[in-house]
């Protein structure tokens, strides 16, 4: 298995930060929007369309509020196992440390998932940091 990880520091409080990012039916318009231009809420899951073009379903695993912390993983039939989970924390007073980790099988499919991860992120810092204090 492999397990990719991507991090991203951002100029917004961790609490504004982790209100985009615990909001599962608005990743397209408040976490990455043009990376992920729709997603589709249904009972226990969403699914996802990116801006490749490319759909996938993703099972709502669970959600922290005091970790900051949300837990998904992708069903799709390029995936044996997918996990993945997002944490936002506080390094600085109005600053934030989101990091991505996602576990995947096989791991011939790991640098597909490793460039998309690293370009979502991207957006994610960049919208994020956009965020009112």
């Amino acid at each position: 298995m492999t397990t990719i990880i991507k991090t991203v520091e951002i100029d917004a409080p961790a609490d504004a930060v982790w209100d985009a990012v615990a909001d599962f039916g608005a990743v397209h318009r408040r976490f990455a929007p043009g990376f992920v231009t729709n997603v589709e809420l249904i009972p226990g899951a969403r699914m996802v369309t990116f801006g490749n073009g490319m759909v996938v379903k993703e099972l709502f695993l669970g959600c922290d509020h005091e970790a900051r912390r949300l837990a998904y993983s992708v069903r799709a039939e390029r995936f044996t196992h997918h996990s993945a989970s997002f944490q936002v924390t506080e390094p600085a007073p109005g600053r934030s440390r989101l990091t991505w980790i996602a576990d995947v099988l096989p791991d011939e499919i790991a640098p597909m998932v490793e460039e998309m991860m690293a370009a979502g992120i991207a957006v994610a810092g960049r919208t994020l940091g956009r965020v009112p204090a």
